[in-house]
């Protein structure tokens, strides 16, 4: 299924791009744009899809999702039927916000949110209920106070407790890693594990390519990554196998091997670890929200013309 792209108009006097979206329902609407996007879901409750991460929500649904990262949310029910489903959402642009952490050390906590969003974040649920009773000023008419309410609460959130969502393959090929600002020896090993995930992978070898020491690359992974180089490797395995599920008819055995893994049985079981079901319900799902909105004929096109949609082929 190929995401539409989406372009965020901001406005010739506007640094951030703040969007109060109220519907009847939240439909699936599968895109991708070059700006990062925190979402706040309210009187919600659905599937979210952020790249290859399918996971549950409901209120105070808070989720930052980085450049080029497909994504959607799709609701089965409101939580107060007597309400409409609220989003609401701030875009910014990535260069804009380290630009800002540079010239202000008050903001240095925007760089440190750039960094842990790479996949995509899911904030723990105080963080949502906080930024709701930040709405008032993020929704002011006066472009000054949206953005000052905007650099407060990213701020805030850069220490917020959260979990990454999807896996580094999930983002297109024209991307240069996760956040395209990791050092040069990461990038390198980050390099190698995309162009070799299906092969068996030695720890000897990517320090080789690092030119660093097992210990010291581990290291660097830790910090500028977040997690392990093994679960790294993990990761990149299952979302090449997620996007192979969703865009092929292949057999499990074959996108299983394709993904580097040596039996169906391993597969199936560290799937199912990762993404807390099977790969055929995952294939299932994924197909059923497309088809289901498809069938209603709603679309990008649909939203409101503050924002300009145009669907180009493939991914930008």
């Amino acid at each position: 299924m190929k995401p539409a792209y989406e372009h965020v108009e901001f406005g010739e006097d506007c640094s951030v791009r703040v969007y109060h979206r109220q519907l009847p329902r939240i439909p699936f609407e599968w895109h991708h744009h070059p700006e990062y996007e925190l979402t706040l879901t309210m009187n919600s409750h659905g599937k979210r899809y952020i790249g290859d991460s399918v996971n549950d929500y409901q209120a105070e649904d808070l989720v930052l999702v980085p450049p080029d990262l497909p994504h959607t949310w799709s609701s089965n029910r409101s939580i107060d039927a007597a309400l409409p489903q609220v989003a609401i959402v701030i875009w910014f642009d990535g260069e804009w916000a380290r630009r800002m952490a540079d010239c202000c050390r008050e903001y240095e906590p925007l760089r440190k949110l750039l960094r842990r969003a790479a996949c995509g974040l899911a904030f723990e649920p105080p963080a949502g209920e906080w930024m709701r009773g930040r709405l008032e000023p993020l929704l002011s008419t006066v472009p000054r106070e949206r953005l000052s309410a905007a650099l407060d609460i990213l701020c805030t959130l850069g220490d917020a407790p959260g979990h990454p969502l999807a896996s580094p393959s999930a983002f297109n090929q024209t991307n240069a890693g996760p956040s395209g600002h990791e050092p040069e020896r990461i990038n390198r090993v980050l390099s190698m594990i995309d162009a070799r995930f299906a092969e068996p992978l030695r720890m000897a070898e990517l320090c080789a390519a690092a030119s660093l020491s097992e210990r010291t690359l581990t290291r660097y992974f830790m910090q500028h990554i977040g997690e392990s180089v093994g679960r790294y490797i993990a990761r990149v395995r299952i979302g090449h196998a997620c996007r192979m599920l969703g865009d092929t008819s292949l057999p499990v055995s074959v996108i299983a091997a394709r993904s580097g893994f040596a039996n169906v049985a391993n597969f199936n079981r560290q799937f199912k670890a990762a993404k807390q079901t099977t790969p055929a319900e995952y294939r299932r799902r994924f197909r059923a929200a497309g088809v289901a909105e498809e069938a209603s004929a709603t679309s990008l096109t649909e939203r409101p013309p503050s924002l300009q949609q145009k669907r180009q082929r493939g991914a930008q």
